[in-house]
């Protein structure tokens, strides 16, 4: 888990999906990886949102008010500056 994450300001948005090309092997193994970015701000959430939707690999793109927790799944957790492609 990436320590810059945890220590991240509370953020007020998350952006949640299902990333179907590292599900099913490296640390997803037998499992699903799900993506989550947080964001500071709606406009930020959108963005990631946005390009997620235009991505193949991407589905159930949601944006979150609370911080999400996904216990049977590997989860890769990023911040939004994280991100600078997708902006």
């Amino acid at each position: 888990m990436d320590d810059t994450w945890e220590k991240h300001v509370v953020p007020l948005y998350w952006v949640t999906m299902t990333d179907k090309f590292m599900s099913g092997w490296g640390t997803a193994k037998d499992t699903l990886d799900k993506l989550v970015v947080a964001c500071d701000t709606y406009e930020q959430a959108e963005t990631i949102k946005r390009i997620a939707k235009g991505r193949w690999e991407m589905k159930h793109v949601n944006i979150c008010t609370h911080k999400p927790f996904y216990p049977r799944y590997n989860v890769s957790r990023k911040n939004y500056d994280d991100m600078p492609g997708w902006r």
